[in-house]
């Protein structure tokens, strides 16, 4: 849904008000003629100051101020930039700061929708890590906000920005692997998930994954990218949601639980299955796409395709599609889909300097954020309540 389409259909406000809201005449930033993004970085924890260090490779993008709470954060990501930077404590000493032009927002998942909507309130464009928003009130807030902007709102579900994954999507949709039946997708770890923390007192800021106030746990963290692709192919959001989990192997006092079993049912019939587990690395992250012609496997930057007895096309004939090499990971020879392309998250961070320059949308937006979030508050409370939780629109 484009802005002025949630604007009519949600029927929120008068076109009087709608002409008078400050955030709707906010005008985007004009650059000068070489381009230069200001970005500040909110939040340099491990997320935060990874990213500092992909953005230092994209032209066109300056680290110019970064931002957090705990003192020996900041410096890791001091230790990140490339020039000398601004350096905060409170995150709105940042945003009164006239010369940053974006804002990348790395914090705690709880913390996403206050953050962003005082950026967006402060004129800043906005990269806001997934998941987008923790809980449906904070979420349509947030969708509100950015539909009377004119700044961009990009939401950091990477792969959605893949160019591999992009064409693999469009294969999909041309029938290339048949009608599609469904989706298992997974990402298991073996490891307890946590960070080092020098005092007792900084658990809770340092390993907020771990708390339910705070956290989505893996859902948020993971799944949510898989929930992304899914509504990608399919354009539509489940009806019912259902799911299990549990603390039962890091007995640690953690709430967000260990692992995590989720079974979604869509309108059409198709369903998804979503797996995360922190105690088994088999498989690592992988998305099953189960088709009547076929099937795709998908890793993080590699992708083949596996096609049903009766339906193998010559491989000349699938757009993409090498002979060159077959993977035996599933029965029958896999062909790879070959795609030039970055790394994700590199694309993804590339994607929003470009929206930014050319005032457009990105294909990870506001929109496609909130309908993940919502899934993922969906999948919480069917695991949390221990029932079915349904769509509701």
């Amino acid at each position: 849904m484009k802005r002025r389409e949630f604007i009519t259909k949600g029927g929120l406000v008068t076109a009087g008000i709608i002409t008078t809201s400050s955030t709707l005449g906010a005008l985007s930033k004009r650059f000068s003629s070489n381009n230069i993004v200001n970005i500040g970085i909110i939040g340099t924890g491990s997320r935060g100051s990874g990213l500092i260090s992909v953005l230092n490779k994209i032209e066109g993008i300056n680290v110019s101020a970064i931002c957090d709470i705990l003192p020996f954060q900041l410096e890791k990501g001091i230790s990140r930039t490339k020039n000398k930077v601004n350096t905060y404590k409170d995150y709105k000493k940042l945003l009164e700061n006239k010369d940053v032009d974006a804002v990348l927002i790395a914090t705690p998942f709880s913390s996403h929708s206050t953050i962003a909507i005082d950026a967006l309130d402060a004129g800043k464009h906005v990269y806001c890590e997934k998941t987008m928003a923790k809980g449906f009130t904070e979420i349509d807030n947030l969708v509100e906000k950015v539909a009377y902007s004119k700044l961009i709102f990009q939401t950091g579900h990477q792969y959605h920005s893949s160019k591999l994954y992009s064409h693999v999507v469009n294969l999909i949709k041309k029938g290339e692997i048949g009608q599609i039946s469904s989706f298992e997708c997974q990402w298991n770890r073996n490891g307890d998930w946590r960070r080092p923390v020098p005092n007792p007192s900084l658990e809770r800021a340092i390993n907020w994954r771990m708390y339910r106030e705070y956290s989505g746990g893996l859902v948020a963290e993971l799944c949510s990218h898989q929930i992304d692709f899914v509504y990608w192919v399919l354009g539509e959001n489940p009806k019912k949601i259902m799911g299990t989990g549990g603390v039962d192997f890091w007995k640690d006092g953690r709430e967000t639980f260990d692992n995590i079993h989720l079974i979604f049912e869509y309108p059409s019939g198709v369903k998804a299955k979503f797996t995360c587990l922190t105690n088994n690395s088999l498989g690592d992250y992988q998305i099953k796409v189960h088709g009547s012609k076929g099937t795709i496997l998908l890793d993080y930057n590699n992708a083949w395709i596996y096609h049903e007895k009766g339906f193998k096309k010559e491989i000349t004939d699938v757009d993409g599609v090498s002979g060159a090499t077959a993977n035996a990971y599933l029965q029958g020879k896999g062909y790879p889909i070959e795609i030039s392309h970055l790394d994700p998250t590199k694309q993804a961070l590339v994607d929003f300097r470009d929206s930014i320059i050319e005032n457009k949308e990105p294909i990870s937006n506001v929109y496609t954020g909130a309908d993940t979030a919502r899934s993922v508050q969906l999948s919480l409370d069917a695991m949390y309540n221990q029932n079915i939780q349904y769509w509701k629109k």
